[in-house]
């Protein structure tokens, strides 16, 4: 589906095809526990959100040098510019890379050698998002965001990511406090497996002004009028929610009645490689499970720009939604 749209909700690790995981692996010698890569691909079925994370890092041990990265996020936007991807804002995880004794410039500055020609290559626009591991201590997020000092320039907002349940928002009111200090945007991971407390603690103690995933929502009638008054941006990722439980078929997915309550919902592929299809195949699934018409498709492909940070460039935001206008399905 080459209907033009932003992607907001995007784990650049969750790109990693199985493909590209067998070359680096034997490029920076790290063995692999799968022999072939359609074993692997048999291994991307999950039960939680645990048992995803658990492959989810494991399998990072194969990225090791700035051109890994490069390599990565490359690929990443190869494949989104042929789903009509036309802005990205790409979350990377720098604590899952520095445990394992990779410089958190390796990684920011190989991303970014890929981010700083997709536009000439891809045609894609690009911003980084740095997250933070939730089930990591906030002392050690204080330790990331310190580190990335060098790279600002790099970096236009913070996230919260990783396992969700046990780890509330508010644990990284310091953190956040720091971030927006240093000029940073602020976004999070709330209310996908955890509860709508979560999301409350995101906008009122983090002070986000994007919750990524929010999905139980729904559940909280006062929070909808909270998002739906201050125009909070939701970035669901509904391919996730069924590979991870948190639903279990598509047709039961609460987008529909998300966009029927007035909510500013975008959809995103979340990690593509392990949830089986990119923002476009996204785009398709929800069309055809939910029976979204063109224009709730079109819908969604504007609130993505409309929810996107580009403050700084509305010419841009305004060239991009002129796309989605004049789109023909």
């Amino acid at each position: 589906m080459h209907l033009p749209k932003a992607e907001l909700h995007l784990h650049i690790e969750g790109t990693l095809e199985p493909e590209l995981a067998f070359e680096l692996a034997a490029r920076n010698a790290v063995v692999l526990p799968y022999s072939t890569t359609e074993e692997l691909r048999r291994a991307y079925l999950f039960d939680n959100l645990q048992s995803f994370l658990d492959l989810y890092y494991a399998l990072m041990a194969v990225l090791c040098t700035e051109d890994d990265f490069d390599r990565l996020a490359d690929a990443y936007l190869a494949r989104a510019a042929a789903q009509g991807v036309r802005h990205a804002e790409i979350f990377f995880d720098p604590q899952a890379h520095t445990a394992r004794g990779v410089d958190i410039g390796t990684v920011i500055e190989g991303l970014s050698r890929a981010l700083d020609r997709s536009e000439e290559r891809h045609g894609i626009s690009t911003q980084l998002i740095m997250c933070f591991l939730r089930d990591q201590s906030a002392e050690s997020a204080l330790q990331t965001l310190e580190a990335a000092r060098p790279y600002l320039h790099r970096i236009a907002a913070v996230g919260l990511d990783s396992a969700e349940v046990g780890h509330p928002p508010s644990k990284f009111r310091e953190v956040y406090e720091a971030a927006e200090a240093l000029g940073l945007r602020k976004v999070a991971h709330a209310g996908e497996e955890g509860p709508p407390a979560y999301i409350w603690e995101a906008l009122d103690i983090l002070g986000v002004e994007r919750v990524d995933h929010g999905l139980r929502s729904m559940e909280d009638p006062a929070l909808v009028e909270r998002l739906v008054r201050d125009r909070v941006p939701l970035t669901l990722c509904p391919l996730s929610n069924v590979r991870l439980r948190a639903i279990d078929i598509l047709e039961q997915h609460p987008l529909r009645e998300m966009m029927e309550a007035g909510l500013l919902v975008t959809v995103n592929s979340d990690d593509p490689a392990y949830f089986g299809g990119y923002v476009g195949d996204t785009f398709h699934a929800v069309h055809e499970a939910l029976g979204l018409g063109q224009e709730q498709l079109r819908e969604l492909a504007r609130n993505s720009f409309l929810a996107a940070f580009l403050d700084h460039d509305e010419k841009r935001r305004e060239a991009y939604l002129a796309e989605v206008d004049a789109y023909v399905f």
